[in-house]
């Protein structure tokens, strides 16, 4: 089966917010048990289909400690999506998540994709932060939201691939670039490139380059 792009993600958030574990859910269609603090940056990558097409998330798992934020910062560069998460029950992390989105738009680029992801829905009688405050939040701030639970996998799935969707039809549409250096897009096959060239123009940049 034909991959026709790559798409570059990360999951960026507050520690403790259920990260590592929304992203283990997300590939290994399960709860990680034993999970400890994410040091510095972890990697998973799934193909999923969307809107007819085949799509690889490369997704980068970042620390959430502020002691790995100069390594994590570095990852951002050329990221299409992000899934921005917050613990609902604990407002501390939502309260991090202006200083999270504005690095997403400075480092990665002003026109990422984010999912603001309110993570531990199952918790729900120690909820700290209501869904009508954070989806005021997510309005303000052009973004999609979701309440997401990595423990029952609860909107999971929907989250990433939320986030995939608009990326596919930005290209579409033509808001985004595939060809972009940074874009965090790429195609999974060298001749897919040729089809979305305007005829008449011939492309000289080595087809496998990688723009991330």
């Amino acid at each position: 089966h034909k991959l026709n792009f790559l798409f570059k993600f990360l999951v960026i958030g507050s520690a403790g917010t259920g990260k590592s574990c929304l992203l283990h859910q997300f590939i290994e269609n399960k709860f990680k048990q034993d999970s400890n603090h994410t040091i510095g940056v972890e990697f998973g990558s799934r193909v999923v289909n969307v809107g007819g097409k085949t799509v690889k998330l490369q997704i980068w798992d970042t620390a959430g400690q502020e002691r790995f934020r100069s390594v994590t910062r570095s990852y951002y560069r050329g990221a299409a999506g992000a899934l921005l998460v917050y613990d609902i029950t604990s407002r501390e992390t939502y309260n991090a998540l202006t200083n999270w989105l504005t690095d997403a738009r400075t480092l990665a680029s002003p026109n990422i994709v984010i999912i603001l992801c309110g993570n531990k829905k199952d918790l729900e009688a120690d909820r700290e932060v209501t869904f009508l405050e954070a989806s005021r939040f997510a309005q303000e701030n052009e973004l999609i939201f979701l309440e997401t639970s990595a423990l029952t996998g609860e909107n999971v799935e929907e989250g990433f691939l939320k986030c995939a969707r608009i990326i596919l039809n930005k290209i579409d549409s033509g808001e985004l670039d595939p060809e972009r250096m940074g874009s965090g897009i790429q195609y999974g096959d060298a001749s897919l490139r040729q089809l979305r060239q305007p005829r008449g123009t011939t492309t000289t940049q080595n087809k496998q380059q990688c723009n991330c």
